[in-house]
């Protein structure tokens, strides 16, 4: 189990996010950011992802507690594919993605007493090709709705679509654990341990 001696915020209202932190026996706070999300122009999409968890880490209010964000996007051909409208368009996306690999980066920003820093992990996915039989009965279930690209890696019906990945599995789920802990072990190195 991981250890921090100081308290913890989650500025994320993802429930995927609060799981991988509850798998390291991590004690914590949420307090969801509505900080700009807009994709900054110019950056690759690591250091973009990693702008914006800046920003929700800094727009969210913790005097004392260290604030963890973080923001997970799916890239296609130099595009971002965020959170689908709505089932057409969810269905459109995982057309694009059927068949092809694409890139998955989450940006994470810790904050800490006016002190920050971010890093960010990159992971290729390789999706098989899918029939629209196969979308169809994955966007039925609701679960692409939430989710950038349209799908879960860790669903049940998104797992069986991932061909191969290349990187970290947490990583596409939407929180990296190695390099948080490695971030943490550099940003706070007197305040995180394995327990």
């Amino acid at each position: 189990m991981l250890s921090l001696r100081v308290p913890l915020v989650l500025a994320s209202a993802s429930p995927r996010r609060r799981d991988l932190l509850a798998r390291l026996g991590l004690a914590f706070d949420v307090r969801p950011s509505d900080a700009d999300e807009t994709w900054p122009e110019g950056l690759d999409p690591g250091p973009a992802a990693a702008e914006v968890a800046l920003r929700k880490a800094r727009a969210t209010p913790a005097e004392g507690a260290l604030v963890l964000a973080a923001d997970t996007v799916v890239v296609l051909d130099g595009e971002v594919l965020g959170k689908p409208a709505d089932a057409d368009d969810a269905a459109r996306t995982l057309r694009r993605l059927s068949g092809r690999t694409h890139t998955v980066a989450t940006g994470i920003a810790l904050g800490l007493d006016g002190r920050e820093a971010t890093a960010f992990e990159t992971t290729a996915v390789t999706f098989a090709a899918l029939s629209d039989a196969e979308i169809a009965a994955y966007v039925t279930t609701g679960s692409p709705l939430d989710k950038a690209g349209a799908y879960g890696i860790q669903d049940d019906l998104g797992a069986v679509f991932v061909e191969r990945i290349e990187g970290d599995y947490f990583n596409v789920v939407g929180l990296p654990l190695r390099r948080l802990y490695a971030t943490l072990r550099v940003f706070v190195p007197d305040l995180v341990s394995l327990a």
